[in-house]
C-alpha cells in the first residue's frame, strides 16, 4: 500500500519533516517514491511547502494519508481539490468552477494566515514594550534609591565636616 507521511530530518528537539510519497512496509526515513514537500513546525506559524498538484494526484491514485500528513494536506487544500475534481469527473461542475472554488478558498485561508502571522507579530510587539516599561520603572527606582543613598552620604559628610569645625573652634577657644 502506497502512504503519504512524513520523513523525520533535523537535530534532536528541532524536527524537521519531508512529505514524501513511500509504499507502507519501508521504514519511516528509508525509501520513498516521491518528495512532496517539506513541514517546520518549529516556527510559528508553521512552515509548509507542497506540491499541490502531485499530491492531488497521488491522492487520485490511491495513496492514503498519515493522521498527520492529512492534516497537512487538508491545511494546503490537496484535499479540497481531489474533492473538487471528483465533482468534476461526475459532472457536477465545470473545470473553471472548481477552479474558482479552489481560488477562493485559498485567497480565505492566506487571509487567515496572515491575520495570524499579524496578530503574533502585534503581540511580540506589545510584549516588548511592556518589558521596556517595565525596566524603565525598575531604572527609576533603582535611580532614586541611589540619589537617596547620595544624599544621606552627602548629609552624613556635612554633619561630619560641621561637627569637626565645632571641635576645632571649641579647641581653639
Amino acid at each position: 500500500m502506497v502512504k503519504i507521511r512524513l520523513q523525520r530530518h533535523g537535530k534532536k528537539g528541532a524536527a524537521f519533516y519531508k512529505i514524501v510519497v513511500a509504499n507502507s512496509i519501508d521504514k519511516r526515513d528509508g525509501r520513498f517514491i516521491e518528495n512532496l514537500g517539506t513541514y517546520n513546525p518549529n516556527t510559528n506559524p508553521a512552515t509548509i511547502t507542497l506540491k499541490l498538484d502531485r499530491a492531488v494526484e497521488w491522492l487520485e491514485k490511491g495513496a492514503q494519508p498519515t493522521l498527520t500528513a492529512s492534516r497537512i494536506l487538508s491545511y494546503k487544500g490537496a484535499l479540497l481539490k481531489k474533492h473538487l475534481n471528483g465533482g468534476v469527473r461526475k459532472g457536477a461542475f465545470t473545470q473553471e468552477v472548481a477552479d474558482e472554488k479552489f481560488a477562493q478558498w485559498l485567497k480565505e485561508k492566506e487571509a487567515k494566515v496572515s491575520g495570524k502571522v499579524d496578530s503574533l507579530a502585534k503581540s511580540a510587539a506589545e510584549r516588548k514594550a511592556e518589558s521596556l516599561k517595565a525596566e524603565a520603572e525598575t531604572n527609576a527606582k533603582k535611580a532614586e534609591a541611589l540619589a537617596a543613598k547620595k544624599a544621606a552620604a552627602e548629609a552624613a559628610k556635612a554633619e561630619a565636616e560641621a561637627s569637626e569645625e565645632v571641635a576645632e573652634e571649641q579647641a581653639a577657644e
